[in-house]
């Protein structure tokens, strides 16, 4: 590996001990084992190299989460039951992946400052709700745009609200089977 992939991967480590706001430049050449030069060389500032880092960060966990509910054993399952199965692996690469949120909720406060951030974040969300719209819905952004949309952005809404709650109180946060039930019961109630 190069200096490039170095400082990329001891920024990831960086990222997920530290947090986004608090790694220093320092801290990433210490994580990589290169110099404060290469950080300039080869992304121009420590802060292009942090939300490289992010970035990576959340796509690397967007792979994992897609690869967990495409790999949830939800054949022949409909209705509840599979909300539920697709839930719990939704929530088990939450507990997997900790420190990658952890990081993204510490961008968050960042990214009314930094526009590149927010971007990247808006495109992920983006690309999310086409994900969530496939795989619980079979629903294609290509040809229903709307219906993505939609679908995308009530599942979208709920991992944020799951997530936050995993990363507070994780104790006392929802499991698969109590989304699929609140989920009944809102509808039994309509």
């Amino acid at each position: 590996m190069g200096h490039r992939e170095d400082l990329l991967d001891g920024a990831v480590r960086c990222i997920y001990e530290k947090g986004y706001g608090r790694t220093t430049a320092r801290d990433i050449v210490a994580a990589s084992g290169t110099n404060l030069g290469s950080i300039g060389y080869h992304y121009g500032s420590t802060e292009a190299l942090l939300n490289a880092a992010l970035e990576k960060a959340l796509e690397d966990w967007g792979t994992q989460l897609a690869t967990a509910l495409l790999s949830t054993n939800a054949d022949g399952l409909r209705g509840l039951p599979r909300f539920e199965a697709y839930w719990n692996s939704v929530i088990a690469s939450i507990a997997a992946h900790r420190p990658a949120f952890l990081a993204s909720f510490d961008a968050f406060v960042q990214m009314e400052h930094a526009p590149a951030i927010r971007a990247m974040i808006s495109e992920g969300m983006q690309d999310a709700r086409g994900l969530w719209a496939s795989v619980f819905h079979g629903v294609d952004i290509a040809t229903e745009p709307q219906k993505a949309f939609q679908l995308g952005s009530f599942y979208q809404a709920l991992i944020s609200g799951v997530l936050t709650q995993w990363l507070i109180d994780p104790a006392n946060a929802p499991t698969g089977r109590d989304l699929a039930e609140a989920l009944r019961m809102i509808a039994d109630s309509l």
